[in-house]
């Protein structure tokens, strides 16, 4: 067992699930969940600090601001915990309150936006209110995930390696899209390493990253209400949009086969489930996606069946409890 000194120095990147026994998709799923931020924000958190200390533009008394959805804001409130920053989280009403209390509890300070912007949305009134901040005080720094190359960077240092040496034999790879740090940084090593490999998006529906309408979305992660600056599609080679009750009833599938698993990682397994249902049914594809995030940040929503129903309508509920009933022994 290896022995750390801080919180950051541990992450597992070599964590597969074949998902072909528990729930008959020919499909590995590499789970970035196994760190003490619980996502596969650490790497993004990781690279961006480290990168903005070796350029001096992180001090002593600097003050770290995101604007996040949750899972990076939990990254860097570990990051800013454990190098002695202060750091001010500015997410919205979608961020479910485990995330935000967690955020608390590493000694970050949490504002919620409540007010859409009424063209870019809650994302765009996020952004605005941290650039006030940064022209109020010159303490603040932006890492700005969304612009920084560093973000993707991360994913092509350690994730598509780590996914390209356990299948030398892979032939389509499924990445969900946020602000598309992930799917930048996988699709470039591989566009530049493995061409061959196929690299399909998957996107919420409601999201407008890939030129969809926007619709309210309700589970945070995947999605963008204003197209991501680090988006470039030349490296993608087909988009999959996934509803979201989609993603609920896909995340409680692997729930009832033990496997607890977050929103962002829901979508992009059924994203990946419905492609290769489509192309190839019989199987013969080695396929693989990512899965961001483990699932306890998500019991009061998507495994809350009061929240299902509120959001989705009591058909969607009752749907849902059959097609993740265990069948009974016999």
């Amino acid at each position: 067992m290896p022995i750390i000194s801080a919180p950051h120095d541990f992450n597992e990147h070599d964590l597969f699930v074949d998902l072909r026994s528990s729930l008959g998709i020919p499909l590995y799923l590499k789970c970035e969940g196994m760190n003490f931020a619980g996502s596969i924000k650490q790497k993004a958190a990781v690279g961006m600090i480290e990168a903005a200390e070796r350029a001096g533009r992180l001090r002593p008394d600097s003050i770290l601001v995101e604007s996040s959805s949750g899972n990076l804001g939990v990254a860097l409130s570990l990051m800013a915990a454990s190098k002695g920053y202060g750091f001010l989280c500015v997410t919205d009403s979608r961020c479910n309150l485990n995330t935000r209390r967690m955020m608390e509890v590493f000694g970050a300070r949490v504002h919620t936006i409540t007010e859409a912007d009424p063209v870019s949305g809650l994302l765009g009134a996020r952004l605005a209110y941290v650039r006030r901040l940064l022209e109020s005080d010159e303490r603040y720094v932006w890492l700005n995930q969304y612009q920084n190359p560093d973000n993707w960077g991360a994913h092509y240092r350690w994730t598509a390696p780590a996914i390209a040496q356990q299948f030398p034999d892979l032939d389509v790879l499924f990445v969900g899209a946020g602000t598309t740090g992930t799917l930048m940084g996988c699709a470039r090593w591989f566009k530049e390493h493995r061409p061959e490999v196929r690299i399909v998006a998957v996107d919420s529906v409601g999201s407008v990253s890939f030129g969809q309408p926007a619709s309210p979305r309700w589970i945070p992660g995947l999605g963008s209400g204003v197209r991501p600056a680090m988006l470039d599609e030349s490296y993608v080679d087909e988009v999959r949009m996934v509803e979201e009750i989609d993603t609920v009833r896909m995340c409680h599938r692997l729930a009832a086969r033990g496997f607890l698993f977050g929103g962002s990682t829901g979508t992009a397994v059924a994203g990946a489930a419905a492609w290769l249902a489509e192309h190839d049914p019989a199987g013969r594809l080695t396929a693989a996606t990512i899965g961001p995030d483990l699932g306890e940040r998500y019991l009061d929503t998507v495994y809350q069946t009061n929240w299902v129903q509120d959001i989705y309508g009591s058909a969607a509920l009752s749907e849902l409890e059959r097609s993740s009933a265990v069948p009974a022994l016999t």
